[in-house]
Order: structure tokens, then sequence, then C-alpha cells
């Protein structure tokens, strides 16, 4: 008899290691596997916002969707105006004015830039980024905007639950992390404060 509430205590003390081990561990993991994933997601974001960027110097706007923001950079050309003289000459003379056209794939090259995998949220298992793109009047100008989104919970994983907000204050997973604003011409992201 002695022997199994021996064997009973060492197998409950066993258990409460395990728990208590696992209270202490699970902080860690998620602290480390969110800034894993949200550092992948905010080098996706930056890609295609320097995507956007070549998009706007061929077209002079933003693509509303990765189909076309695939197109325009696979097939247009960025033009590139050479000044030779001073444009600040008040006589205008002995300017000369070059113009020669780049295709935009040579500048999706130079960044490194993947158009296939753009449009994917990376530990999304295949979710897409939302993409809109519009004009606004801002300060009695029309500007181009765009605004490109993911919530958290479609790349945290495991860690998508609300729980595990108890862990860090400002962690949301219906949040979004996104570059760009539909109501302002700014392409900051905001994770950049």
């Amino acid at each position: 008899m002695r022997l199994v509430i021996n064997l009973v205590l060492i197998a409950l003390i066993g258990g409460l290691i395990w728990v208590l081990y696992s209270n202490i561990q699970e902080p860690i993991a998620f602290k480390a596997e969110r800034e894993v994933r949200e550092d992948a997601v905010i080098e996706r974001l930056q890609s295609i916002r320097q995507a956007q960027e070549i998009h706007r110097s061929v077209t002079g706007g933003f693509a509303p969707d990765f189909d076309s923001l695939n197109y325009v950079l696979r097939n247009g050309e960025i033009m590139i105006v050479a000044v030779e003289g001073d444009p600040d000459d008040p006589t205008k003379s002995n300017i000369i004015y070059d113009t020669s056209f780049v295709a935009a794939m040579k500048q999706v090259e130079e960044f490194g830039l993947d158009l296939d995998s753009l449009r994917y949220v990376p530990f999304g298992e295949g979710v897409k980024f939302e993409m809109t793109a519009d004009t606004l009047t801002y300060q009695q100008t029309l500007v181009n905007v765009v605004e490109v989104k993911t919530k958290r919970s479609n790349f945290m994983g495991p860690y998508k639950d609300a729980r595990f907000a108890r862990y860090d204050n400002t962690y949301n997973p219906t949040s979004f992390i996104k570059f760009g604003d539909l109501s302002t011409p700014s392409l900051a992201g905001n994770w950049e404060r």
C-alpha cells in the first residue's frame, strides 16, 4: 500500500512539474513565434509597397489588385528623363531633355521581388492580402491612395486565439497589420510608429 501511495505522489509531482513548465514556456513560445511571424508579414508588406511604388512610377497610380500589379510590373516601362544643362537658367538655353524607357521588371529584379508570392500572407496557408486602391481629394488635390492589409489571426496559427493577449496587452488577433490608408495619402505601415 505504501508503495502505491508513493507512486501516486511521484506521478502527481511529475504532473505538477509539467503544468508549471508549460505555464512558463507558453508565453515565451508565444512571444518568439509572434515576432517571427509578424516580421515575415512586415517584410512581405514592404515588398508589396515597393512593387506598388514601381507600379505608380509606370502608370501614375496604384494597382487595385495583384493581377493588375503583376501585369504592369511584368510588361510596363518606366520613363526616365535626363536633363543636361541648368534647368534653373531663366533663358532656358542649352537645356537638353533626353527621354528613355526602362523595363519595370528590371527594378523588380533589383529589389528581389517575387511577383508570384506577393499576394500570399506568410504562414497564412494560402490566405491573400486585402488590397484596395482609390483616389482621394486631399487638401484640394486629387491623390492616389492604397491600402494593403491582413488580420493577425490569418498568420498567427496556433496563437490566433484572443487568450494570448494576457501575455501581451497590445496583442489583438482581430486587428490588422497594414500599410497605406484610404483616408490619407500615406504609405506608412502601422508597425512604423
